[in-house]
């Protein structure tokens, strides 16, 4: 019995062992996908690869992160390539990502849902969030981020919204000349936030390429 006991347990262990290494490759400044989605990501040659994260976030969702970004010589991140792929555990079958952004953006023949906000440093973050997962990374390495960003998020759904790649890019907001607590919801400066948006739009649409996508 305790010989079964501990055959389960080295099973086990090598179970989460390969959950948690990373399936995608890198090379150079393009992530490689073969399947969910088969694609390849290309980003700027100016950015600089941080690391890789696997892990199961919230106990149902297999999560793989790969950090890029483009900093200045004291390790600040001026700005963030975020690259992520999702898919639901089979243990959790009722459940689906839903997406309802208006804001559509086609990438290698991919349909993104689209979205924005500004972030702040001292916001909170949740535990165990695929954010805290980041954040972890870059400083590991050293990085630090500025004190506000403004992001965009694009998000591509497959295999009945059960497996998703996202990819957020996102830019010190110190370039605006403005703050979060402006540009926000009841800022002063919230009425400019549509065409910073639209801008910040259409720059992570020139600065992302995504070649040979595919469906698995």
């Amino acid at each position: 019995m305790l010989k079964v006991f501990f055959t389960v347990l080295l099973l086990t262990g090598f179970f989460y062992g390969q959950v948690e290494s990373p399936e995608r490759t890198v090379e150079g400044t393009a992530v490689v996908s073969s399947r969910n989605p088969k694609v390849r990501i290309e980003l700027p040659k100016a950015s600089q690869y941080v690391g890789a994260d696997r892990w199961i976030l919230y106990a149902m969702d297999d999560c793989e992160l790969h950090a890029f970004v483009e900093a200045d010589e004291h390790n600040h991140v001026r700005r963030l390539y975020w690259v992520q792929f999702e898919a639901y555990l089979p243990s959790r079958p009722e459940l689906k990502h839903r997406y309802n952004s208006p804001l559509h953006a086609i990438l290698g023949e991919l349909d993104f849902y689209v979205d924005t906000w500004v972030w702040r440093k001292d916001e909170k973050t949740t535990p165990g969030s695929d954010e805290e997962h980041l954040l972890a990374l870059l400083r590991s390495k050293g990085y630090s981020m500025p004190n506000s960003m403004m992001e965009v998020r694009l998000v591509h759904l497959m295999d009945t919204k059960r497996k998703e790649l996202m990819v957020i890019y996102g830019e010190d907001l110190a370039a605006t000349g403005y703050t979060a607590e402006q540009l926000q919801k009841d800022g002063q400066a919230h009425d400019l936030w549509p065409a910073i948006q639209g801008q910040l739009i259409q720059r992570v649409e020139q600065k992302i390429h995504i070649e040979n996508a595919a469906q698995p």
